[in-house]
């Protein structure tokens, strides 16, 4: 059962709801960009200094991985997870610093992957079926076009994507990248379509897979920022019933300026439409955010970075943050220090991992 079903809660009228992250001891001073929940107590962590961390307990005890063979200075920004065995990481930098390995003994021993064989690209997310074989990686724009992969044996192999029928559907504008904060700005959802999202350039745009030539549609996201620094960072979605829509979807794209923490304006966007049209959120997340994710027990939508975290039961239209309680001892800045979500955990700097507490979530009173 989600660790989140409990947010079904009333809310205070001044917007906030007692609700916080349980501290976990990982035994890491690493920066952890990538987390991934598999289930079953089952979760794997990553981050710098070729940092593997995995809990088989919910995040009682979090071990410590046999680093990578030639990765002691690599900064895996993403991780994805079959099972407690089974399991590729991603690290992000320049040309042959980013890298994929895959462990399949429990992270005993690793084995290289792929290397990026751009010298000036830079990957910046990765995404597994677990269900399937299938899987996609993505990287900043190498000659002008967005870089995609994709694998069909669980990563043992990887093919470049080719645009042969739709040369400029990947085509990316002035300055325009992708960012690496959280390994969320890649996703696909249940139609098999993948979209990842961008910043860097004049407008943030969502690019989606499935247009009628074959290539991908992009979409412009109305966040603020339009500075190398701003986009989106993390993008999520639910689907539900629809009579005019088989599997409609509902995005939510979070994001802009990670230079500004505390700048709150313009830092998420909705879409109701299968990702056709975005709007602005209303009231928006209390800062930068760089990673959100949905809860469908509980309805609702969570989303974390470096000054807070803020939660949204209506479907990205508003946001309400989320503070520590100090009924079990929170530390006054348990909802902060924040880099990526799968739920119930969340990762940080210096070995920071937390686990959505349930019992701490209670009923505000006006």
């Amino acid at each position: 059962m989600s660790s989140l079903r409990w947010l079904l809660v009333v809310f205070a009228a001044v917007g906030t709801a007692r609700a916080q992250w349980e501290i976990l001891p990982s035994g890491s001073t690493a920066d952890l960009r990538g987390i991934d929940a598999v289930g079953n107590g089952v979760a794997w962590a990553s981050g710098t200094q070729g940092t593997v961390l995995r809990t088989t307990d919910e995040g009682k005890s979090w071990v410590r991985c046999a680093t990578p063979p030639g990765a002691e200075g690599l900064d895996f920004r993403g991780v994805q997870a079959f099972d407690a065995s089974t399991a590729i990481v991603m690290s992000s930098g320049k040309g042959d610093l980013s890298r994929l390995y895959k462990t399949v003994d429990g992270c005993k021993s690793w084995k290289l992957a792929f290397t990026n064989p751009d010298a000036e690209g830079f990957w910046d997310g990765i995404l597994m079926n677990r269900l399937e074989s299938d899987g996609l990686l993505l990287g900043d724009p190498v000659a002008g076009q967005f870089s995609l992969w994709s694998t069909e044996d669980k990563g043992g192999t990887w093919s470049r994507y080719s645009s042969r029928y739709a040369p400029k559907t990947l085509t990316a504008l002035p300055g325009e990248s992708v960012f690496a904060a959280s390994n969320s700005s890649l996703t696909q959802d249940d139609h098999g379509r993948a979209i990842f999202g961008t910043g860097g350039a004049a407008s943030a745009r969502i690019f989606i897979s499935g247009s009628a030539d074959g290539g991908y549609d992009s979409h412009n996201v109305p966040l603020a920022g339009n500075t190398a620094a701003a986009g989106i960072f993390s993008i999520a979605f639910r689907t539900f019933l629809s009579q005019y829509v088989i599997g409609a979807a509902h995005f939510v794209a979070v994001g802009v300026d990670y230079t500004k923490a505390s700048e709150s304006h313009g830092t998420a966007a909705y879409s109701v439409d299968n990702g056709e049209t975005w709007h602005t959120a209303k009231t928006p997340p209390h800062g930068y955010r760089s990673a959100v994710a949905y809860d469908g027990v509980a309805k609702a939508w969570v989303t974390v970075g470096p000054n807070g975290t803020d939660v949204s039961t209506d479907d990205g239209r508003n946001w309400r943050a989320l503070r520590p309680n100090a009924a079990p001892q929170d530390p006054p800045d348990a909802d902060q220090h924040w880099n990526a979500l799968s739920l119930p955990f969340v990762v940080g700097p210096h070995g920071r991992i937390g686990k959505l507490r349930p019992a701490a979530i209670t009923p505000v009173k006006p």
